[in-house]
């Protein structure tokens, strides 16, 4: 039976308008899960007055959580490949509904540093499960625009606490820290359990009608085994640890060494100090570079924009080593660090499904984004760095070093690697 073009036209408009909402699903799930992170830091004083824990031991949850949450990934990638595209995303992520809601009841009710550890790794497990699932689905869904739909993705967990943080503090004030976590981990548990069922992956040959990628995508599916055999992976596993590391050698630092520099308390405009304006504008570039350079990775291929963002980076290290200690300098200069690094979170996942397929793309980037965790084992060198020099210049010297590296690696090894191996099929 012959098809018509108006229903060719009909299917690739269904199908366009399926992977926007598939998107739009995962960014909300990933803005609800973002406060697993980044709103953590409004709890700690509170626990510490109410319960008198050191604040090293209540930091040790934090760690827990984000070793849990990066380092399960792999797991729960490969659970939800498995399980296939109806099944998969939404059976995940529906569990990471219910684990986040939970680990933050039992922090509600923690009157104990192992209980508070235990909400940790609940906590953890279900963070974990719902940013592999949102990042698989929107590689899967958007093969045209793969930088871009990983990038807004991204953005949601990057930038998604912005929208609770007053509201958090307010319960805190009002009712208590345990009256936060306990409404909050419900509501927030509650929506991405009940928005998980709306969630799938695109089944075979429906994205037919999307437009051609404009960057050389594998029409091959690697196994996990395969790509951890294969040597860009692992390539790409160096940069990333490379880059991470790096800027959370810098950003993890940003209150010290503004206080070093003795610019953290001087007020810079509209009554803000140079602190308090750097950290507000730093979490708005660090949102915004994810889907900005996603979108020019699309465009002009993943390795050059690579070379763009970090070589940018690179420069913005040593400007804000040197030029740091005016106030307007250090808070341009600690934006451009931000700006020119929130993007390996969209560049990377989407460079490993061009390189590795598909149909096992959730646990493949879940392999990858393993690095996040290992890199975090390298911040602590900044402060022996800072320690052993007397100042943080040599600091600024190391990351940039570091950036320009990946520059290199990205143009050099990594683009003729990736190009003999895609031509090889």
């Amino acid at each position: 039976m012959a098809i018509s073009a108006t229903t060719l036209k009909s299917d690739a408009a269904a199908s366009s308008g399926t992977r926007w909402t598939q998107l739009i699903v995962g960014i909300i799930c990933m803005v609800l899960i973002a406060n697993l992170q980044y709103g953590w830091t409004l709890f700690v004083n509170p626990i510490n007055k109410a319960h008198g824990w050191k604040i090293a031991e209540i930091q040790l949850a934090f760690s827990i959580f984000i070793a849990l949450e990066t380092w399960l990934t792999p797991i729960e990638g490969w659970i939800v490949d498995a399980l296939g595209a109806r099944r998969g995303p939404k059976l995940m992520v529906a569990f990471g509904g219910i684990t986040v809601a939970l680990g933050w009841i039992i922090n509600a009710y923690a009157d104990s540093l192992g209980m508070l550890y235990f909400g940790a790794v609940v906590s953890g497990i279900g963070g974990g499960a719902v940013y592999a699932t949102c990042v698989g689905q929107a590689v899967k869904w958007f093969p045209d625009r793969r930088g871009l739909a990983v990038g807004l993705t991204a953005a949601g967990y990057g930038a998604g606490a912005a929208i609770s943080v007053v509201p958090i503090r307010e319960v805190i004030a009002a009712n208590g820290y345990e009256a936060a976590f306990l409404w909050f981990g419900i509501i927030q548990g509650g929506i991405v359990f009940l928005v998980a069922w709306l969630m799938r992956a695109p089944d075979p040959g429906e994205l037919a009608g999307a437009a051609a990628p404009k960057v050389t995508q594998s029409l091959r599916s690697y196994t996990p085994m395969q790509v951890l055999a294969n040597p860009v992976f692992w390539l790409l596993y160096v940069m990333f640890v490379m880059v991470s590391a790096s800027g959370l050698m810098a950003t993890a630092q940003i209150a010290p060494i503004a206080k070093d520099f003795n610019v953290g308390d001087t007020i810079v405009f509209w009554g803000a100090t140079t602190l308090s304006a750097a950290l507000i504008i730093d979490n708005l570039c660090n949102g915004a570079a994810r889907p900005l350079f996603g979108w020019i990775s699309d465009h002009i291929g993943r390795e050059y924009t690579m070379a763009l963002a970090f070589g940018l980076g690179g420069i913005s290290y040593w400007l804000l080593g040197a030029l740091g200690y005016a106030p307007i300098g250090f808070v341009i200069f600690a934006a451009m660090i931000f700006l020119t690094w929130g993007e390996i979170f969209s560049l990377f996942p989407s460079t490993c499904t061009d390189t590795f397929g598909t149909q096992f793309a959730t646990v493949n980037l879940s392999l990858l984004y393993t690095a996040k965790g290992t890199s975090a084992f390298l911040v602590p060198v900044a402060n022996l760095i800072q320690s052993a020099t007397g100042s943080w210049h040599m600091v600024f010297v190391v990351t940039a070093i570091m950036n320009f590296a990946v520059v290199a690696l990205a143009l050099f090894v990594l683009k003729p690697l990736r190009a003999r191996m895609m031509a090889k099929g």
